[in-house]
């Protein structure tokens, strides 16, 4: 806080505040009519004996009495007698007044009069009234013509250089300050602490350390370094900058720390996320008999809500609430905070719903709490509740609903919202148009989210990774990494980025892509983050890379569970079941405790390799030792697992028996083992308790409709046609692809655009020749192609993935493996050609299908029959 000059009469002295600006002494006596007269600067006063002459006197009579009216605060008055004197005969020193009292009662159109008539009488602005001038119009708000007054002027006045330096900062202009600041060293104007408390919070705005050092070393040549009100500008400045150890050492050098400082390092703490030692700083204080104010509260429940100690929050509350504190807005709006952070979700909404009243700040602080609780119901409700009683939503709670609406899938209570956003023009900011493209992506509808992520004039960097997050979530791989490729025109990725973009590497299998991602991020230092390692490892066993996989798994010095449940879910996928029960055996003798996702992994890899024992032994050890508790997953791996071992009859009583009421996943893994063993009758049984839960499910028609043509029972297929026809149902086209020097080439059923279609049709026919010469026949499954018997091999699946692999073949050198994913199960029929072309070429063939990788090498699978 600063106190401006009241008067200023030559030959009186002025005294410099410690805060850098002009105060002038004046009697108690003007200083009442002053106070009297602050309501009202037209007030014209009755006047004293003093004022008893006529206006019509000598021209000095009026330089005094328009003084006399200065220093009574009669404004009105004072410009009555400018106005209708002599101008050419006034005083400066009378102008000079009359610009102060324009300055106290922010009369801006009265000081611009003043201004023109000094001007039209031709005075020459002196040492003395140029610094009035320009203090007037600063003052008044005008800082274009404070500014422009004062770069006319002999500039040694320290307190307009810290009035200029304040109110550059409060319009957010901080490289105006600080370059003001740089000038005012530069001119050898002396500073004071005024002048390094305001530029060190310009210089922290800006986060400029190297500078803001300058200044530190500055201020103490100039002996500023005990200055408590510096120091602790110094401290909060190193704060913001994150060089918490900087502001710690200052602080333990301070020989007389007030209430300031200590909440400055507790708020200081907290915002460098590391608010456990803010709680310890504030018990520090409390042993120092510090008497603690509002902003400590404040700050303390900051901490607590960040550390989630709820106990020292609900002490603070009981204190607070003897102290009178819980009247302040501030303090209750950060009590429901600190209850929302801390989980207590019943203790924010008693204090919320108790409020005299309630402001937009109190709302969003409980529409947040809501949304992190998962009530987003609640959140969705409290908004229109909000709107009702007249609280104007700001950016805060439009983005804290938003936030709740896509945590809950709300599409329709989303775009509610979305109108409100366009009706009050707030969709021009960028962190709420961000909040929106997340919602819509949450909720699915990447259309919307595109058609506002267009539309941005600005993007940052939040803006392409929801975007690229948002496509690669949805399943839309192809869109993410195109997305990816664009935004590297524009901004550099981060770390969020990229591992936005590894899922969609791993979906599509593009290695390529993934060795990319993985390069960038080596080279940028970004690769040593748990998170980022974790997306790369199941981005190489997704993309078939296994051993890639493992050994950046074994050069992790830190492996949490998510590292090693990538690891044997990824052994499991690839058909390698012991290696994933190893993998398994030493996460739990490193110590980390197993969760259900890791138990479902283990029973996938067992199934996945017909680990029959193995398998029954970890769904003992998870109900039994881990104390948890089978969901619907579990049972499904179980049912898996009994089918493909030929157990079926088993499995369907696993199935009967269960605690639980069996989903369509359950079913369709006995249907599967039906298909492997050929047991058309259960298999009827089990597609009718299927297709009572999923009706319009494809795939399950598709696969009872392969039992039955295995069975050549051809008119159930037709049956089943006709059932399908009535239902409206069609069946996703089959297609496969492969990844060659970054770009990859798509093969579709019943499309014959594909490259080099004459060269892959001759090398297949070939390959099937000799096939049918060495004595094997094609395992005809004809499934829903086909209504009567059939007298020739027909495909059923387009055989797309053995063009993948043909056109592998022609386009790799001998040796290099072959790498292709398919969108469903791999055919029978291209299975035994992999498994032969693998002997006879002699180069390893990866296949991912829908279901499992297959690895085939030296006329072998790694599923041994497991399709």
């Amino acid at each position: 806080m600063w106190v401006s000059p009241q008067h200023h009469c030559p030959g009186q002295t002025s005294i410099t505040s410690q805060n850098g600006f002009v105060s002038f002494p004046k009697s108690s006596t003007t200083s009442r009519a002053i106070s009297s007269n602050m309501g009202n600067p037209h007030t014209t006063l009755p006047p004293s004996g003093s004022f008893k002459k006529p206006i019509n006197q000598p021209i000095t009579d009026c330089n005094t009495q328009i003084r006399k009216f200065c220093e009574v605060g009669n404004l009105k008055m004072a410009m009555d007698l400018v106005c209708n004197a002599q101008k050419s005969e006034l005083e400066l020193a009378t102008y000079c007044s009359v610009l102060q009292l324009c300055a106290d009662f922010k009369s801006l159109d009265e000081g611009r009069k003043v201004h023109s008539f000094i001007d039209s009488c031709g005075i020459e602005m002196q040492n003395a009234s140029a610094p009035k001038l320009a203090f007037m119009y600063l003052s008044c708000g005008d800082l274009r013509e404070g500014r422009r007054v004062f770069d006319r002027m002999a500039n040694e006045k320290v307190f307009l250089w810290n009035m200029l330096l304040s109110e550059y900062a409060k319009i957010g202009n901080f490289e105006e300050s600080i370059m003001l600041y740089e000038r005012m060293v530069e001119f050898e104007v002396e500073a004071n602490s005024y002048t390094f408390s305001c530029i060190l919070k310009c210089l922290a705005a800006k986060k400029s350390v190297a500078k803001g050092e300058r200044v530190h070393g500055y201020l103490l040549k100039l002996g500023f370094g005990a200055y408590n009100t510096v120091v602790n500008s110094l401290i909060a400045f190193y704060f913001k900058c994150g060089r918490t150890e900087s502001a710690r050492k200052l602080f333990d050098e301070m020989c007389d720390r007030d209430v300031i400082t200590w909440n400055s390092m507790i708020s200081g703490y907290t915002a460098n996320s590391l608010a456990e030692k803010g709680v310890e700083v504030f018990i520090d204080m409390l042993s120092t008999g510090i008497r603690v104010d509002l902003a400590t509260i404040v700050s303390i429940l900051a901490a607590c809500a960040n550390v989630g100690v709820i106990s020292l929050g609900r002490s603070l509350h009981a204190y607070a609430i003897k102290a009178g504190f819980n009247k302040e807005i501030t303090f209750n709006n950060t009590l429901i905070g600190m209850y929302t952070n801390c989980g207590d979700i019943d203790g924010a909404s008693c204090i919320f719903y108790n409020l005299g009243e309630r402001s937009v700040v109190s709302c969003t602080s409980m529409i947040a709490g809501y949304a992190r609780d998962g009530l987003s119901d609640k959140a969705i409700a409290l908004f229109h509740e909000m709107k009702m009683e007249g609280i104007k939503p700001d950016i805060f709670s439009v983005t804290s609903i938003l936030h709740a609406c896509a945590c809950n899938g709300s599409l329709e209570d989303g775009k509610e919202v979305h109108n409100y956003i366009r009706e009050n023009n707030m969709d021009l900011d960028v962190s709420v148009s961000n909040a929106l493209m997340d919602m819509y992506a949450k909720c699915g509808s990447m259309e919307d989210a595109l058609s506002i992520f267009s539309q941005m004039p600005i993007k940052d960097i939040v803006s392409w990774n929801t975007m690229i997050g948002g496509y690669s979530k949805n399943s839309m791989p192809n869109e993410a990494l195109h997305l990816f490729g664009a935004m590297q025109q524009e901004l550099k990725p981060d770390i969020v980025t990229l591992t936005c973009v590894l899922p969609s590497c791993a979906s599509l299998a593009a290695l390529d892509r993934g060795r990319e991602v993985h390069a960038h991020l080596l080279r940028n230092g970004l690769a040593f983050d748990n998170y980022v390692v974790n997306a790369l490892i199941d981005m190489y066993v997704k993309c078939g890379a296994l051993v890639l996989a493992r050994s950046l798994f074994d050069k992790t010095p830190v492996k949490d569970l998510v590292s090693w449940v990538v690891m044997v879910a990824g052994y499991g996928m690839h058909g390698f079941g012991r290696e994933a029960i190893a993998a398994f055996k030493k996460m739990r003798k490193a110590g980390i405790v197993p969760d259900e996702v890791s138990f479902i992994s283990i029973l996938h890899a067992c199934s996945h390799s017909g680990l029959l024992h193995e398998g029954w032994r970890f769904f003992d050890i998870m109900r039994n030792d881990c104390n948890i508790k089978p969901k619907l997953e579990h049972y499904a791996c179980m049912v898996d697992l009994l089918a493909r071992s030929g157990k079926l009859s088993k499995a369907y009583r696993f199935v009967e028996t269960m605690p639980i009421e069996p989903d369509a996943s359950v079913w369709g893994a006995l249907l599967c083992g039906c298909r492997i063993h050929h047991d058309v009758k259960l298999a009827e049984k089990v597609a009718e308790n299927i297709f009572k839960l999923e009706p319009d499910n494809m795939r399950y028609y598709v696969l009872i409709a392969t039992i039955y043509a295995e069975a050549e029972k051809w008119e159930e297929v037709n049956k089943l046609k006709e059932r399908i026809g009535r239902r409206g149902l069609r069946k996703n086209p089959c297609c496969s692809w492969i990844e060659i020097k970054g770009k990859h080439h798509i093969f579709v059923a019943g499309d014959n655009s594909y490259p080099q279609p004459k060269k892959i049709d001759f090398l297949i026919k070939e390959w099937s020749t000799k096939m049918k010469a060495e004595g094997y026949f094609p395992n005809l499954r004809y499934a829903l192609t086909k209504g009567e018997h059939m007298p020739k091999e027909t495909p059923r699946c387009g055989h797309t993935e053995r063009r993948a692999m043909a056109f592998g073949i022609m386009s790799f050198p001998p040796g290099k493996i072959i790498r292709i994913t398919k969108n469903l199960r791999v055919c029978s029929d291209c299975h035994e050609m992999a498994k032969y072309v693998s002997k006879k070429v002699g180069s390893e063939i990866v296949l991912r299908d829908s279901n499992r990788f297959h690895h085939f090498k030296n006329g072998s699978c790694s599923c041994r029959g497991y399709l």
